[in-house]
């Protein structure tokens, strides 16, 4: 996503600042070229040659005749993005005022006014954050088009938010996002079935498929509800659940007001009746009786008729036109708009290999999760925008 990308890189006066080398390489790791800028305030905190080491690029320290900031952030300028990270509140404050008394402050400055994409990850004490001139200045700021990664509040702190999390937020920045203010549903994981208190029904879901093509949708520029059992994303609204039942609620509830749902988990097929109390260990023999659970593709078109769909179908067989043939008939079952085929062998791995199963035509796709997340979300977009 940022291969040959041009980021400009500010960096302010934050402790935060120490994490710039390694935010820097995670940029580059990713394809993209840095520059970086530095006030005098942040010099005390990174060396500017730790920048350039990790940039591979001059650092610009001050504003000369070079007119550094129009051949940075310019109509005409090198960078496709300027990312100011981290960010103090005394720079967020001057930037809301068009206050230009460093080389970064004159970068943000040029870039709004030539339209260039701007990301902010905010960095300060909490009292800070919370400062009314600081919210409003961020607030004005966001109408002007700037984005932000939004800072964790700990130990009294409004802390940096992840490199991942800037990384996305950068991605986002720069994407067409064909999926602005659209609402997408995604479902993730495996869910539990207790059998007891203690022990339960599962799979081996990693549910890194399903993270990955949330964050492909948010990327895309759509608001992302993510319905699964695993952890919180800082940038999207996530739901936990445990089970079937409790996964289909959330998806019906939210899907009065989607655009679209991608049904990445890997649902359970059988449950049984759990016991209130831990069943005994030893080596007594226990016999359960499964019962089948609800499907929430079927329940989900039932009562959203109008509602873009997408499937997955994960098979162990070898025999592609098997699972072709099992993806269209739930296609066709279900009324989706195309099926995300692959092999169960790929569970917990970083990359997959894919097959998007439409009635008349299949797309194969292979990459890491992420990747393939950002072309389901691409195709889904194609989808409904063509309704």
């Amino acid at each position: 996503m940022l291969k040959g990308v041009n980021i400009a890189l500010g960096i302010t006066g934050s402790i935060a600042a120490v994490k710039v080398v390694e935010l820097v390489h995670e940029f580059r790791r990713k394809g993209a070229n840095v520059k970086g800028i530095i006030t005098p305030n942040a010099t005390n905190i990174i060396h500017p040659w730790a920048v350039e080491y990790a940039t591979e690029n001059e650092i610009i320290k001050g504003i000369t005749g070079r007119v550094e900031h129009i051949e940075l952030c310019g109509e005409n300028g090198w960078a496709d993005v300027l990312v100011i990270a981290p960010a103090t509140a005394n720079t967020i404050g001057k930037m809301a005022a068009s206050i230009d008394d460093t080389c970064v402050t004159t970068c943000v400055t040029t870039a709004i006014g030539s339209k260039i994409p701007i990301v902010v990850a905010p960095a300060m004490h909490e009292p800070m954050a919370k400062h009314p001139g600081i919210i409003e200045a961020q607030e004005k700021l966001k109408l002007w088009g700037v984005n932000f990664a939004e800072p964790v509040m700990e130990e009294g702190k409004a802390k940096i938010a992840d490199i991942d999390t800037i990384v996305v937020e950068v991605e986002r920045a720069i994407d067409l996002k064909p999926l602005q203010g659209k609402h997408i549903i995604v479902t993730s994981g495996a869910t539990h079935e207790k059998i007891d208190p203690v022990r339960m029904i599962t799979n081996c879901s990693s549910g890194k498929t399903g993270e990955g093509v949330a964050i492909g949708c948010y990327i895309k520029g759509a608001k992302v509800s993510l319905v699964h059992n695993g952890g919180d994303i800082p940038y999207i609204n996530t739901y936990q659940v445990e089970n079937v039942e409790e996964m289909i609620e959330n998806v019906i509830n939210l899907s009065k007001e989607a655009d679209g749902l991608i049904s990445a988990a890997a649902i359970a097929d059988y449950g049984t009746e759990p016991s209130k109390e831990k069943l005994k260990s030893g080596a007594e023999e226990i016999q359960l009786k499964l019962h089948r659970k609800p499907k929430l593709l079927d329940i989900i078109r039932k009562k959203f008729p109008d509602l873009v769909i997408i499937g997955f179908k994960a098979e162990v067989e070898e025999d592609r036109n098997l699972v072709i043939e099992r993806s269209r008939e739930l296609l066709n079952r279900a009324r989706l708009s195309f099926v995300v085929a692959n092999n169960a062998n790929v569970i917990g791995l970083e990359k997959t290999r894919v097959e998007i199963v439409r009635r008349d035509s299949i797309l194969e796709r292979e990459g890491s999760k992420r990747e393939i997340g950002l072309e389901i979300a691409e195709e889904l977009s194609k989808e409904i925008k063509s309704q």
